[in-house]
């Protein structure tokens, strides 16, 4: 365990030959990005470079992404520094490990790949008829197949999970538990995930990653994927920020690299070419750093009250 994070000090520990060698690896995509950073900084020898990914090629197991969609740059670009693939997956405290890509066979990136074994999973979406059934199931999985609804082909809902791996009950707390399943035991992850190309993807938290702009639902960690790719880029968050006109107004807080600007005008050009005309950012802030904890993640209602209604 490390204190905090160090790019200097992670890379020391991979690259060790000290025992307990490090053979599996796991971490946010932003740490993979911080990581880079500090390669390209300090590894600038091509015979460093052959060392690096020697080391990791040779010694370490696996590498592991998960907490937040993973950017198809930084998948690629660490496939080239250390010739690992990144194994993208999806759980959380309550469940555990529920959904992965394939360990020996090929990855979809963006994608949490299909339920692990013995772990059921359902994409449902509220009943309005109200009949008696508590939501509208639109697919239902394991680890052998999903089948979808007819009707219901790559429609998005909340993710349930069941199986010997969710937890049994939030500690002194009858009514959070009773609210976190459903009446017939699902436990509801809170998360938007939808059934496609025969794998399973997650489009955010339903409650601050599913921006309802002028009557479109857009998945804002796609957005944040999407926009990673920009070449000046180096970290984004994508909020919904209330506004009285459209509901929400699609917004990008984001980090540049060093000695790069970028306008608003210049991110909506470049965002037209990758994001449908609706997702594009109606708005821009650049910052210094986005603020997350110490698992990488940004608390993104906090980032929201920074705006004015």
């Amino acid at each position: 365990m490390l204190p905090e994070f160090s790019a200097e000090l992670v890379w020391e520990k991979l690259l060790s030959s000290e025992a307990p060698r490090i053979n599996i690896f796991m971490a946010v995509p932003t740490i993979y990005a911080k990581l880079m950073d500090y390669y390209d900084k300090h590894f600038t020898q091509p015979h460093v470079q052959d060392f690096v990914r020697a080391v990791c090629e040779e010694k370490i197991r696996l590498m592991v992404s998960g907490s937040a969609a993973l950017p198809l740059p930084v998948l690629e670009k660490w496939q080239r520094v250390t010739g690992h693939t990144l194994l993208e997956r999806y759980g959380m405290t309550e469940i555990g490990m529920a959904l992965s890509n394939p360990l020996t066979t090929a990855r979809t990136p963006g994608s949490v790949g299909t339920p692990l074994p013995g772990v059921e999973v359902r994409i449902v979406s509220e009943n309005p008829k109200k009949d008696g059934y508590p939501y509208v199931l639109h697919a239902e999985g394991n680890e052998k197949e999903t089948k979808v609804t007819p009707g219901f082909t790559e429609k998005e809902g909340e993710l349930l999970v069941r199986g010997p791996s969710v937890f049994r009950e939030y500690w002194d707390k009858p009514e959070e538990t009773r609210n976190a399943f459903t009446c017939d035991g699902w436990f509801k992850t809170g998360d938007t995930a939808v059934f496609k190309d025969g794998r399973y993807w997650i489009r955010g938290r339903t409650s601050v990653d599913i921006i309802k702009s002028g009557g479109y639902k857009i998945s804002a960690l796609e957005v944040e994927r999407l926009l990673l790719a920009h070449p000046s880029i180096t970290d984004v968050a994508v909020i919904g920020v209330p506004d009285m006109t459209w509901g929400q107004r699609v917004t990008a807080v984001v980090t540049l690299q060093e000695g790069h600007s970028l306008s608003h005008r210049e991110l909506k050009e470049w965002a037209r070419g990758v994001l449908a005309p609706y997702a594009v950012p109606s708005e821009l802030l650049l910052v210094e750093e986005i603020p997350r904890n110490q698992m990488g993640k940004i608390n993104k209602r906090d980032l929201i009250r920074q705006f004015p209604e």
